[in-house]
């Protein structure tokens, strides 16, 4: 469902003459995966996650932002800024009590994230941190904000 839903917003990006970004390679996506295993305790990258990411490496659309793999991961240089998923969350990872999450993406209102106690993915306010929704999974949470930003 996703998929059907980034198509909807490459129609979107088009008109103004924009594309999605290209898919992460391979390489890339395995050198997120080793520096993730690293930095974040052991945490491993959802399935979901690296299929978005071969699908296009990150999305920045009409307030949201999925983050991608990090610019100094990448095998090619990338003009356009990338809100890399390491650096961003080592940067959400500066108050201690949000050590308790990984961040995929946010939006003006929201946080997108995994709950690493509670094992759920949650829609976040922004300000406050409080729960406005959970997801089963990834996709379901990737589904959500990219609804939400098409209305």
């Amino acid at each position: 469902m996703w998929r059907d839903l980034l198509a909807d917003i490459q129609t979107v990006l088009s008109e103004y003459g924009f594309n999605l970004r290209k898919p992460a390679t391979s390489d890339e996506i395995k050198r997120l995966q080793e520096e993730t295993l690293l930095k974040f305790n052991g945490f491993v990258l959802p399935d979901q996650f690296i299929q978005f990411l071969m699908t296009v490496n990150g999305l920045d659309f009409n307030g949201l932002v999925i983050y991608g793999v990090d610019k100094s991961l990448l095998e090619t240089e990338e003009e356009n800024e990338i809100h890399g998923f390491i650096e961003t969350n080592e940067i959400w990872y500066e108050n201690e009590w949000q050590k308790q999450y990984v961040f995929f993406g946010d939006s003006d209102i929201a946080l997108y994230c995994y709950d690493l106690t509670q094992m759920v993915y949650l829609e976040l306010d922004k300000p406050s941190c409080t729960v406005m929704n959970s997801f089963t999974d990834f996709n379901f949470m990737l589904e959500d904000a990219l609804k939400t930003r098409l209305e």
